[in-house]
């Protein structure tokens, strides 16, 4: 198996995910530099880490959706390849148009980094299918904008067609419907804002996010 992180200037998470993914299932990783406009070949999973890049200028995420590398992640999305934005990446996925919606500030407008917890709502997926019968899951969070807003006839789309995967059990964010992580309609992108690549060890306040990984590899 075979797995791309993409860094761009200011990710700060991209060798978390790296190791993560290695430590956690048999893929093997390449990072690939923002200003490449080809992918690897034969991925099973790309990855768009967190941080904060572009220094969170004009908007999270808004300068590096127009990266070059991010017409190549469009096509393979479109392809069917598994994509997975954390935390600043799924800011980005949301600005690229990947995925519905935008991220905004956190309601009491203060950066949140702490533990939380989580339903894992959908576990019928390429990204889930590890949790089994756990339905629960703890993470980590670190982000000033990590505020999911939609309009609400796209939240009621979202939870009606289950593409709403985790939710969270106190709401660190003012996110709409406690919100924590979507999947396109096609059920092949993921954009969450609990980094699962800072969760994979117990040591590393819980592991439940290697299933994350190990999940999406194993559909592959």
């Amino acid at each position: 198996m075979k797995a791309a992180v993409v860094v761009f200037p200011g990710s700060n998470c991209d060798r978390d995910c790296k190791s993560a993914i290695e430590t956690t299932t048999d893929a093997k990783v390449e990072m690939v530099w923002h200003q490449d406009s080809e992918l690897p070949p034969g991925l099973d999973l790309i990855v768009l880490p967190g941080g904060f890049s572009y220094g969170d200028y004009l908007r999270c995420g808004a300068m590096a959706a127009q990266s070059p590398v991010m017409r190549a992640v469009a096509k393979a999305a479109d392809e069917g390849r598994a994509v997975v934005g954390i935390c600043n990446g799924f800011q980005i996925l949301c600005e690229a148009l990947m995925l519905p919606g935008a991220l905004l500030r956190n309601a009491d407008l203060k950066y949140v980094c702490k533990a939380v917890e989580l339903d894992v709502v959908n576990a019928q997926t390429r990204f889930t299918s590890r949790y089994g019968e756990t339905r629960r899951a703890t993470m980590t969070v670190g982000n000033g904008e990590g505020n999911f807003f939609a309009d609400e006839d796209t939240l009621d789309r979202l939870e009606g067609e289950g593409q709403v995967l985790f939710r969270y059990r106190n709401n660190p964010n003012g996110s709409s419907r406690d919100i924590a992580g979507i999947v396109n309609a096609k059920g092949n992108v993921l954009g969450l804002m609990p980094h699962p690549d800072r969760t994979f060890e117990p040591d590393l306040v819980s592991a439940d996010g290697a299933a994350l990984f190990q999940s999406v590899l194993a559909s592959a």
